[in-house]
């Protein structure tokens, strides 16, 4: 049914329109933003996180009347000051999005004021509880629609940066490790960078995906279910792995040699370093752990990195890589033959000319 109000945008003009907006405006809370939203959103909250919470006590605690009594003071003094603050210099033509948890009070109150200035705004029709189930049943249909195709190869091979390098040679690519702000081990989690919420992983996931071509493969890295703390929905995972696969090869020096430019930061943070491999006491023992600590404080990072590669990463590839890609074969390989810049462009071209 067609809402009554000229104002609200229908869900199933979502996709359609959203490019058509020169702004679209979260209204929700800082701590609401922060979780998950719609890619390209900006935070003009009508409700703080602290107004929220004592909203919600006051309707609980005395009665929904008083609540919305003191909802509306707030929710007026915030959209007055975001107006004045951010919009007062906007022209006429200018048009914004507008949604909230539901699509309902708090949207539609900025969205009214907006209009009644002269704005032409909308109001998202069910809020982000919508365009959620908008983010669900696009990676669902991902999951039956798009053709991928597998990077694999032990770690330190340079399967990300041959990736990213494969994208300058015309091939489609979804860098999950990206997405996730995470590389994929237990020393992955980026320095200083939190990773996304699961629903803004699979937001930033649903982004990338609408913006590529199903008709061609896709090119993806081999990963587990899980990268860092969050995780790949399971249709889409279970297509990826089914997907044709191209091994990155790389030599024992090169794989050192790249680990270790890609990790320098834990060369300078010894400690961090030391509090993610304690992480594998259970794996390895105490004795172990105190030996790689004593390699770290001796700075011997090349023999450290040599070893766990040979004691804790290659087994689990070799052991992982059959069971969860079937169309893993050893003969479809790509050499790196170095970790250079040049070496790398080599590598990805010949993966390119593999793609199918």
């Amino acid at each position: 049914m067609q809402p009554s109000n000229p104002h609200i945008l229908r869900l199933d003009q979502f996709l359609s329109e959203l490019n058509q907006f020169d702004l679209i405006i979260d209204v929700r809370s800082p701590a609401e933003f922060a979780l998950d939203h719609i890619p390209g959103a900006v935070n003009f909250p009508v409700l703080n996180n602290e107004e929220r919470a004592q909203i919600g006590t006051l309707y609980k605690q005395v009665s929904p009347f008083a609540a919305k009594k003191l909802g509306a003071a707030l929710v007026s003094k915030n959209i007055a000051k975001h107006i004045e603050e951010n919009l007062l210099e906007l022209p006429r033509e200018w048009r914004p999005l507008i949604y909230c948890w539901r699509g309902g009070e708090r949207s539609g109150a900025f969205t009214h004021i907006l209009n009644r200035i002269g704005w032409k705004a909308m109001q998202l029709e069910s809020g982000y509880q919508g365009f959620r189930r908008t983010v669900i049943d696009g990676l669902e249909h991902a999951a039956s629609t798009f053709r991928f195709q597998v990077i694999c190869g032990m770690t330190g091979s340079g399967k990300t940066r041959a990736l990213q390098e494969a994208q300058k040679h015309g091939a489609q690519i979804l860098d999950l490790e990206a997405l996730a702000i995470h590389r994929g081990s237990v020393l992955g989690n980026e320095p200083n960078i939190e990773q996304p919420s699961q629903k803004g992983f699979e937001t930033a996931l649903w982004n990338a995906l609408r913006n590529l071509d199903p008709s061609k493969p896709v090119l993806v890295e081999s990963e587990s279910k899980k990268v860092g703390g969050v995780h790949i929905p399971d249709a889409l995972m279970e297509k990826i792995r089914n997907g044709a696969c191209i091994e990155l090869r790389s030599s024992p020096q090169t794989r050192v040699s790249w680990l270790i430019r890609e990790y320098h930061h834990f060369l300078t943070d010894t400690d961090n370093f030391k509090s993610k491999l304690a992480l594998l006491t259970a794996h390895y023992g105490k004795v172990q752990i105190t030996k790689w600590n004593e390699a770290i404080d001796a700075g011997n990072f090349p023999e450290l990195v040599e070893e766990l590669l040979v004691k804790h990463y290659d087994p689990s590839y070799q052991s992982s890589i059959v069971r969860n890609f079937p169309q893993y074969k050893t003969e479809n390989f790509v050499q790196l033959d170095n970790d250079s810049d040049e070496a790398f462009a080599k590598a990805a071209k010949a993966i390119v000319t593999k793609l199918a």
